[in-house]
């Protein structure tokens, strides 16, 4: 019996049969992992683009005076319309826009308001246009969910308590001169 069991031992302990099963199991969840988070970054990636160029080529307007007395939902709904790979962006997006006081800086002390998914009333955001020659502040918060909140960039992404990351743009521009003014 023991002679048997150290034959069967040797058997298959010599058996090469399997052995590419090893190299295998241990290298695709590392290329799974590097896909997952290589499309996860490419998404994020196209949609921070794609909602920056959005945000400069509406602001171009704002700033040419081509939107006067423009409201938020006015504005957001102008830069979803010049976005793409947005999904939901007319509930997913918020836009901050107001003067900025060059003695003190104070908008620039806090942080972008984004669209809070937990609650069913949506934070107030600044939007005013200002007056002339001021320098004007204008930031964009778009909240998202991971593709896969399990891969390498998911699961590092900074989210609030719905699982959501937030993508933020900003951008300023100075409002042309009051007419008549020196």
């Amino acid at each position: 019996m023991i002679t048997f069991m150290r034959q069967a031992f040797r058997r298959a302990r010599d058996d090469e049969s399997g052995t590419a099963t090893i190299p295998f199991v241990i290298f695709v969840p590392f290329f799974m992992t590097l896909m997952m988070a290589s499309l996860e970054l490419g998404v994020l990636m196209t949609r921070w683009v794609m909602l920056e160029r959005a945000l400069d080529l509406t602001v171009r307007d704002l700033r040419l005076g081509h939107l006067p007395d423009i409201t938020h939902n006015e504005f957001r709904d102008k830069v979803c319309e010049r976005s793409a790979l947005l999904p939901d962006c007319k509930n997913v997006l918020l836009i901050e826009l107001r003067p900025i006081d060059t003695n003190t800086w104070e908008p620039l002390a806090n942080g972008p308001i984004c669209v809070d998914r937990s609650q069913s009333i949506q934070p107030v955001t600044t939007f005013n246009q200002g007056g002339g020659d001021q320098l004007m502040l204008i930031r964009a918060c778009a909240k998202f969910d991971p593709l896969f909140e399990t891969s390498a960039i998911g699961l590092n992404l900074p989210k609030d308590g719905t699982g959501a990351y937030a993508l933020v743009t900003s951008t300023a521009y100075v409002n042309e001169p009051a007419q008549g003014g020196g």
